[in-house]
């Protein structure tokens, strides 16, 4: 492994790596903002309103 790491210099190698992981969990945020299902950004709040009255309280407990 070492042999590797003499090839590739490590602080470029890291750096490299760090910004391609940053462009691509961009990419992804991106690409689900563009789908009506996850876009979360632009959702409209009547959606989120049936799903609250939904909900049930719960009963009272037992002593």
């Amino acid at each position: 492994m070492h042999r590797l790491w003499m090839i590739f210099d490590p602080r470029r190698t890291l750096v490299a790596l760090f910004a391609f992981l940053a462009v691509l969990a961009l990419l992804i945020h991106f690409i689900l903002l563009s789908t009506d299902r996850f876009n979360w950004v632009e959702s409209s709040s009547a959606g989120a309103a049936p799903a609250a009255a939904q909900m049930a309280p719960l009963p009272p407990a037992r002593s």
